[in-house]
């Protein structure tokens, strides 16, 4: 009976280790696997990141014959402003930007500071 226990208990011992192997085995392709759907995240991200980043728009007043960048009037108000009041352009937050076309010309107020001088002649 002695020699059944010994062989019970080294049957045991040997499913046990090999149960062990198993787990490891399992243990290692859940993490290949967790950081391949990591990777795969990431890139994805990625990917709409840039896809969104690409897109570019350009905005154009067109009145009389004549037409006008949004975007340049909002550079050429910015250095308009730096200009007459002397602060930097890292002060500058917010521009807002009026089109008159009736007036051919713009009004501009910036971080909230407008004043009857602050206009672009378009």
């Amino acid at each position: 009976m002695a020699v059944k226990k010994e062989n019970a208990a080294k049957e045991a011992e040997k499913i046990v280790k090999e149960v062990e192997k198993q787990t490891e085995e399992v243990k290692k392709a859940v993490k290949k696997t967790v950081d391949t759907a990591k990777s795969t995240a990431k890139k994805a991200s990625t990917v709409a990141r840039k896809a969104t980043a690409a897109v570019k728009s350009t905005v154009y007043v067109q009145y009389a014959g004549r037409e006008v960048d949004v975007a340049e009037l909002a550079v050429t108000a910015k250095k308009e402003y730096m200009k007459k009041t002397g602060k930097k352009a890292s002060e500058v937050k917010k521009i807002e930007i009026y089109v008159k076309p009736e007036e051919n010309a713009a009004y501009y107020v910036v971080n909230g500071e407008g004043a009857d001088d602050y206009k672009i002649e378009l």
